[in-house]
């Protein structure tokens, strides 16, 4: 913790918690429906906040992260976080119109409709690698579902936490919008309360805990996990375009993104030529590594380490290891590295890597590396690379992910009509876009009886004009 930065109190953000979450209640108990014209007001209060707040998010997120490109941190959050709230206030309005739903001929001249109701008060629970868009990207869905939100930033970016809840405290009542921070007991507390609603992003192992504790008050959940994002690339595909590419999503944030390329598929013999062109990808982009003030460092000493012991596990077990710049560790950056020669028994191929560390791994027929990837748990993403529509069917019909990119990794996220979830063990649910409002809201049916109907005639006591009626209603 670097000086001048005092912890948040433990105690006192449980009790702000607490404080906070009965004033939302009240307040939604008080206003049920939010019209219209309130969510885009907040909306719009949240857009001026990114905007006045941008640099204060950078160089929070950077001292959190020892460093982080203020390029990146608007590139990868400010740019899509705003690019939701527009996607958001577009089409609001169609979002928000009853839908005329079919009645049964049976039941005509009833009419059904369905109604997006707002489901009152929201949990999210954000993770640290990207604090500001995972915050500000469920918080949209929810704000333009009508809803009251309550944010818990992770204990990792806490100079981050405490930008992101005074930039948001100039802009919105508590009763409206606020944020938590502090460690895992304030965490642990938050998964606990009676929420309509609890976003949690984060890993596959503390979602699990996330949602038992969530079903004691049967809150309905949407989980963002994670896993081994697998990447095929195909024998007909230019290798050095998708080396360049993969690296490039890899690279991103030194690696700590939820839908990097976890490992790489590349037909058998291209291995050299993949390796040469990622080397000299990464060595145009980030020259003098350590220093380079474009490349990420990695969050902590903890996960540094644990990187480390991914490489030095591998190695012992026999795999080669190549990295793709010189970097000295204490720098607290790691140099995007290959490994080759990787085993199932070796950690780096059992745990989500989230870090600038790629196994390479070759198949010899297409059926091979799908196969490969159906072995294991569905990721959250998936990559492929090829220009035959045939094939790149075959793959999208073969394989379950939660996303997928063509030709491109990682950029997929950012499509704010696009759903966003994974599926499995890399979560459930949806949020972004349309799938966004709708997963914070009840989407309400009703049926409406007219006024002249036919139901009588189906009412007890049951004779021949009823057998009539149900030898047609039943062929």
């Amino acid at each position: 913790m670097q000086p001048g930065f005092q912890p948040h109190d433990t105690q006192a953000e449980k009790a702000r918690l607490a404080e906070l979450f009965a004033k939302q209640r009240a307040a939604y108990t008080e206003m049920p429906f939010t019209p219209e014209a309130l969510r885009r007001d907040r909306l719009h209060r949240l857009r001026r906040a990114l905007l006045a707040h941008m640099d204060n998010f950078a160089a929070a997120i950077s001292a959190d992260f020892g460093h982080r490109s203020p390029h990146e941190t608007q590139l990868l959050e400010v740019f899509p976080s705003l690019g939701g709230v527009d996607h958001n206030l577009k089409h609001l309005h169609r979002w928000m119109k009853p839908q005329r739903r079919g009645a049964s001929i049976w039941f005509k001249p009833a009419s059904n409709t369905v109604i997006p109701q707002p489901l009152g008060v929201v949990g999210v629970i954000v993770p640290w690698n990207y604090p500001i868009f995972l915050a500000v990207g469920p918080l949209t869905s929810a704000l333009a579902a009508g809803n009251r939100v309550i944010i818990k930033m992770s204990e990792y970016t806490p100079r981050c936490g405490e930008a992101l809840r005074v930039a948001l405290a100039e802009v919105f009542d508590e009763s409206e919008v606020a944020v938590i921070n502090g460690g895992v007991e304030v965490a642990q507390a938050f998964s606990t309360y009676a929420w309509d609603h609890l976003l949690f992003t984060g890993s596959t192992s503390v979602g699990r805990h996330v949602m038992r504790a969530a079903a004691d008050n049967l809150t309905p959940v949407t989980l963002e996990l994670g896993g081994k994002s697998p990447t095929i690339v195909h024998a007909d595909y230019p290798i050095q375009t998708a080396a360049e590419r993969i690296l490039y999503g890899k690279c991103l944030n030194a690696g700590q993104t939820c839908v990097a390329p976890d490992y790489v598929l590349v037909p058998e013999g291209k291995e050299a030529e993949f390796a040469a062109a990622a080397r000299a990808a990464v060595g145009a982009w980030y020259p003098n590594m350590a220093s380079n003030p474009d490349y990420s460092g990695v969050v902590n000493g903890r996960h540094l380490a644990r990187l480390q012991g991914y490489l030095d596990d591998a190695a012992k077990q026999g795999a080669r290891i190549e990295a793709l710049a010189e970097c000295d560790p204490a720098s607290g950056k790691l140099a995007p590295t290959l490994v080759f020669g990787t085993t199932d028994a070796m950690t780096v191929m059992q745990d989500e890597i989230f870090g600038p560390v790629l196994p390479v791994l070759t198949y010899k027929k297409l059926s091979d590396a799908i196969d490969f990837v159906n072995a294991r748990p569905r990721p959250l993403a998936l990559y492929y690379f090829d220009n035959d529509n045939s094939r790149i069917a075959e793959v999208m019909t073969r394989t379950i992910s939660g996303g997928v990119g063509i030709n491109e990794t990682v950029i997929h996220v950012g499509q704010d009509d696009l759903p966003f979830g994974g599926v499995g063990p890399s979560g459930m649910g949806h949020y972004h876009g349309r799938e966004g409002f709708e997963t914070f809201s009840k989407m309400k049916p009703v049926f409406a009886q007219a006024r002249l109907n036919g139901t009588w005639l189906l009412r007890p006591p049951y004779g021949k004009l009823v057998e009539r009626m149900l030898s047609f209603m039943v062929r």
